[in-house]
């Protein structure tokens, strides 16, 4: 089960599975397109098991959630909330900025948040309350006015609540490909978004990705995994205890270890049957294992190469100096330095954003974050001292594009100046 792979191993294992269900998922987004709410019921009757009377989840319902939640876990709920509102904060760029940049030349940008967004909230083998506040929180933080999330009924009484603690304005008891399909297109209770974000199996990754050409996406973002780089002076029981925690997730999951030191997946082969004997998600563990296993390379410059070439999701770094081999990654969704930072503090606790490119789209892509919900406009604004010191590369440039009128444009701007 714990065996020597190689790169090829790992990228065969993670190539994505989208085709495989993309005609489902048509089937799906075309029911959702002409039949609208009937379709997400029938749907969640279909592939949930659950009646429903109401598509959106009503104050009632939310306040009857927080009757249900152990108030000590709404308090850490609120701490974590805090710290990833914490983090966001520090992405948020400036509205505006101008700058002067040639006497009568000045430039900038502009920042807007988008309107409306919608959030994936998973559901299945596990509640998903902090996805919940990673995503709410961040689309909140970037100025977005009205977010939305779809989860899949019935719904965890702790994500209903995380997701109200977050911010959400609007939440509907869809999952799903569907519920991805009513927030592209829109249904009689849910008004369609201008981007969707948040993980999902590959039902809900192939609908994101065909609907594309409706609404925008943050990328492709799931099943789980780890890459782990460690040399001699790596503590196997950490490392054993992260690469479980990433396996838990799903039996999709994968975890790679890639090390200089030659007995070190042995010892965390060790470490990990006595911690997996007794886990309470051991069958979705020993699944994971499958699709896992390790790499040993001797030099550590070569080991780099190996990570960088796959791009994990969440990458630990596991060395005697950490910060030299952290200047030398280049792909990786979420980097995680040292014995004393498990995966678990970026998922729960530290406030960076937990939802994350995976199948190597972290060579492309970064990890969820307020620019996901922004864009940008740039900005110029010219004085007649500016134009003229412009004018002659305009002309230029534009004459030899065959587009005179750009260069007329300039010309005549210029004779006014000149009958004044």
């Amino acid at each position: 089960m714990w065996k020597q792979v190689n790169e090829s191993f790992w990228r065969e294992n993670r190539e994505s599975k989208v085709d495989e269900v993309a005609d489902t998922v048509q089937d799906i987004i075309d029911l959702v397109r002409f039949e609208g709410d009937k379709a997400l019921i029938d749907l969640t009757m279909r592939f949930d098991k659950v009646v429903l009377d109401e598509i959106e989840v009503s104050r009632d319902e939310i306040e009857e959630a927080y009757e249900n939640v152990d108030p000590a876990l709404l308090d850490e709920l609120e701490n974590a909330a805090g710290y990833i509102q914490r983090f966001h904060e520090l992405q948020v760029p400036q509205d505006l900025w101008l700058k002067e940049v040639e006497p009568g030349i000045t430039l900038g940008v502009k920042s807007t948040p988008l309107e409306r967004v919608g959030c994936y909230i998973p559901g299945g083998r596990a509640s998903y309350p902090s996805t919940a506040l990673m995503c709410i929180i961040a689309a909140k933080v970037a100025g977005v006015q009205e977010v939305i999330c779809c989860t899949p009924a019935p719904i965890d009484p702790l994500t209903l609540v995380a997701m109200d603690i977050a911010g959400a304005d609007e939440i509907y008891k869809a999952g799903g490909a569907q519920a991805v399909a009513a927030m592209a297109l829109g249904t009689e209770s849910i008004e369609p978004v201008q981007k969707i974000v948040g993980p999902g199996n590959v039902f809900v990754t192939a609908a994101k990705m065909i609907l594309r050409k409706n609404v925008e996406i943050d990328f492709p973002a799931g099943p789980s995994e780890i890459g782990v780089l460690a040399d001699e002076t790596a503590d196997a029981e950490f490392v054993a205890a992260d690469l479980i925690a990433q396996a838990e997730h799903d039996p999709s999951s994968a975890c790679l270890l890639v090390t200089t030191d030659p007995d070190f997946p042995g010892e965390v082969w060790s470490c990990m049957e006595k911690q997996i004997r007794n886990a309470p998600r051991k069958e979705i563990i020993l699944s994971a294992l499958e699709n896992s296993g390790y790499i040993v390379e001797r030099e550590m410059e070569l080991a780099v190469e190996i990570m960088n070439s796959i791009a994990p999701e969440h990458l630990s770094i596991q060395v005697g100096n950490p910060l030299d081999i952290l200047q030398k990654i280049t792909n990786a969704g979420s980097i995680f330095i040292g014995p004393y930072t498990p995966i678990a503090a970026g998922d729960y606790a530290s406030g960076t954003n937990h939802v994350l490119p995976t199948a190597g789209c972290a060579m492309t892509m970064s990890g969820l974050n307020v620019s996901h919900f922004r864009k940008t406009s740039s900005v110029q604004m010219i004085s007649e001292e500016g134009l003229e010191t412009l004018a002659p590369t305009i002309i230029a440039i534009s004459k030899a594009e065959g587009l005179y009128a750009h260069s007329d444009s300039v010309k005549i701007r210029s004779r006014k100046k000149e009958r004044k």
